[in-house]
């Protein structure tokens, strides 16, 4: 988006808080509807009084016992993604390669490890305490990519299976995004995950600049 448009959705949103998404949008069957869902949803953490909040630009799916790219394929219970068997509506925060922590919306019923790993988001409100966090004299990745964002937006272990209609992290309406503003490809770093790597799960919005650089297949 120009940055034109990115200001003022930063000024719309601070000032006109919206209501939380409806705990029926996370428990839909289909987990590449609500990944394609969430793009144009607006993310919000509430920490220490502080609140920040970003445009979802960037999703993936991930499809539970049957995706082997999945934490939970072969309904692979243990006590890291035991959450991922919860009713749709809560939090999977996991540590990637011991340095990143990487925010995830469980979706679908309870037993059905449906995940959205949420890859990237345009800031639009708390900014500057956003580079606090990241880094204070670095912004050009604050938040495009799923490290990036979790670091920026203060996310890490302790809000693993937090509920996403409580006070803490939540997700909120935010923009309309079309179908043509969508773009479909395949999911980053899954190499291992044989044909269903191959998935087109991931979706970002087109020609958005905070979309991550991450390359699938």
């Amino acid at each position: 988006m120009r940055k034109c448009r990115r200001t003022t959705l930063a000024g719309i949103f601070s000032k006109y808080p919206m209501k939380k998404l409806p705990l029926k949008f996370y428990q839909q069957k289909e987990v590449t509807v609500v990944a394609r869902q969430l793009l144009g949803k607006k993310l919000v953490t509430q920490l220490n009084g502080v609140r920040t909040a970003g445009i979802i630009v960037e999703t993936e799916a991930y499809a539970g016992a049957v995706d082997r790219a999945s934490h939970a394929w072969n309904n692979r219970r243990t006590q890291r993604t035991e959450v991922m068997f919860g009713p749709g509506g809560t939090a999977y925060v996991y540590l990637c390669y011991g340095i990143h922590y990487l925010f995830n919306v469980v979706t679908n019923v309870a037993d059905t490890p449906h995940a959205v790993l949420i890859r990237a988001l345009e800031p639009v409100e708390g900014i500057a305490d956003m580079q606090l966090r990241y880094h204070p004299k670095t912004s050009a990745l604050l938040t495009a990519g799923p490290g990036s964002l979790s670091k920026a937006m203060g996310i890490n272990a302790s809000l693993n299976s937090e509920n996403l209609r409580g006070e803490i992290i939540w997700i909120e309406p935010g923009i309309t995004v079309t179908d043509e503003q969508i773009v479909a490809s395949t999911r980053v770093g899954v190499d291992y995950a044989g044909a269903d790597a191959l998935l087109p799960y991931r979706f970002h919005i087109r020609n958005n600049k905070w979309v991550s650089k991450g390359k699938g297949l």
